[in-house]
């Protein structure tokens, strides 16, 4: 891969001036090889695994930031959802094992584990339902693990036997870490179609039709598409898009480039590069004030929704032009409480639970970081959870649910999960009940066009 003058000079104001960064570099680990009949000696061997496997990581990630001056911003390890590895064993508590992967990641300076998690889309299995009873305790007694559960599929329909039972492990979460706004939802993601090689978190996890290990890279720019779209001001929707796409292929050069490297000095295959507009709470690096550049007064307005399907469209194009290698999401992410801009417009009213969920339809994931008032009922959240399973399953595409209900704050206050979660403003729900509707549990079937064999 050859890059002109012109092209490092032009990636290294990207880095300076407009918040580009790797957001992670992601090594997937499969624990199957781990199980035993005992917990302990599951937990034995996915101790030493992960030791030798991911020992080097955080070392060869600095190494690359110094050498290449590249930013890296989180070094984390994504492992095979725990209720696979650890079904065989006569644990009826995970969070053990939780806890376990709490500990390596802090030994080995790792940002965040993920793959505490269960794929339960077409039902429970034994490990299923231990995990899922687990995850409460499991967040709330760690810090850098977290917590994904998969409850439908285009191809299965929705387990809402599931989402009901998540809006109750997502309660019980928030309670178990009350002190903290309910932090431990934030470590907590309830998808549709969940990708088995995403290296964003909360969501990552080493799927089990993933290679023994690989590498797999997370790249963010929101800053440099903003600035790019600053220098054209006169330039029509179709111009605009253009121009989103030739940026996102520079970045996905770079993000290709820190990928392979790491890779390498790992010893382990080169994955997939997500290519996703991950904002943050800093001003410049919002998803929000793309939007508002192509001519939006305030996010959430009328039009939102088409300029954010614009953007998620043309990052996928300039990424898949620059690399055979791009995954995960790759797309746009709309978390509220990461990113200043969309913060700001919840906080001043211009967007809301609906539009959100509006704009989940053509972005690349879903309500993500949302904080909602603390008596918020399971029920209530459940049905929230089963909306956006349908827009994934009808879509095809992967959607997801991370919602914080903030025991003791109501609509309008505020709550802060510092560092790179940030803070928002509580959110209102519609006061309308849906408990009978979530309560007759069953399974939303597949829709028609699933079928294609």
């Amino acid at each position: 891969m050859l890059f002109t003058a012109h092209e490092i000079t032009e990636t290294v104001d990207m880095f300076l001036r407009h918040k580009l960064d790797i957001r992670a570099i992601t090594l997937g680990v499969s624990l199957l090889d781990c199980a035993a009949a005992t917990g302990n000696e599951t937990r034995r061997r996915i101790r030493e695994k992960l030791l030798r496997m991911a020992g080097p990581l955080v070392k060869t990630g600095r190494e690359i930031e110094t050498e290449y001056g590249i930013p890296i911003i989180n070094k984390r390890v994504s492992v095979t959802p725990i209720a696979l590895v650890a079904a065989a064993s006569d644990d009826g508590d995970y969070a053990p094992y939780a806890q376990l992967l709490d500990n390596i990641a802090v030994e080995l300076g790792i940002d965040f584990v993920g793959g505490f998690s269960a794929l339960v889309h077409k039902g429970f299995s034994l490990g299923d339902e231990k995990l899922v009873a687990s995850i409460p305790a499991a967040l709330a007694s760690t810090e850098r693990v977290c917590a994904s559960v998969n409850v439908a599929t285009t191809k299965s329909g929705i387990n809402m036997d599931a989402v009901r039972r998540m809006g109750e492990v997502i309660k019980a979460t928030a309670e178990k870490t009350a002190d903290k706004d309910g932090l431990g939802c934030a470590k907590l993601v309830v998808f549709c179609n969940a990708p088995e090689d995403n290296p964003f978190m909360a969501g990552a996890f080493h799927g089990p039709g993933e290679a023994e290990s690989c590498l797999n890279v997370g790249v963010s720019g929101p800053g440099v598409i903003k600035a790019a779209l600053e220098s054209e001001k006169d330039a029509n929707l179709t111009e605009i898009a253009e121009i989103i796409k030739k940026t996102a292929f520079k970045i996905t050069r770079m993000g290709e480039l820190v990928g392979m490297e790491a890779a390498r000095r790992l010893g382990v295959p080169f994955g997939i590069l997500d290519l996703s507009l991950a904002p943050t709470p800093e001003v410049g690096d919002s998803v929000a004030r793309i939007l508002e550049e192509m001519g939006l007064e305030t996010a959430g307005t009328h039009g939102t929704t088409a300029a954010l399907a614009l953007l998620t469209d043309m990052v996928k194009k300039g990424g898949v032009m620059a690399s055979a290698r791009v995954g995960g999401f790759s797309g746009a992410f709309i978390p509220v409480s990461e990113d200043e801009g969309m913060a700001a417009a919840a906080a001043s009213g211009a967007i809301g639970l609906d539009k959100l969920e509006a704009m989940t339809s053509v972005c690349s994931v879903g309500l993500d970081m949302i904080a909602l008032p603390g008596n918020t009922s399971a029920a209530t959240i459940s049905a929230i959870i089963a909306d956006e399973m349908a827009i994934g399953m009808i879509n095809g595409k992967t959607t997801a649910v991370r919602v914080i209900p903030v025991p003791g704050k109501k609509a309008g206050d505020w709550a802060e999960f510092g560092g790179l979660l940030g803070s928002a403003p509580v959110m209102a729900v519609n006061s309308a009940k849906s408990d009978v509707f979530v309560g007759r549990g069953g399974r939303i079937p597949a829709p028609i066009h699933s079928f294609r064999n």
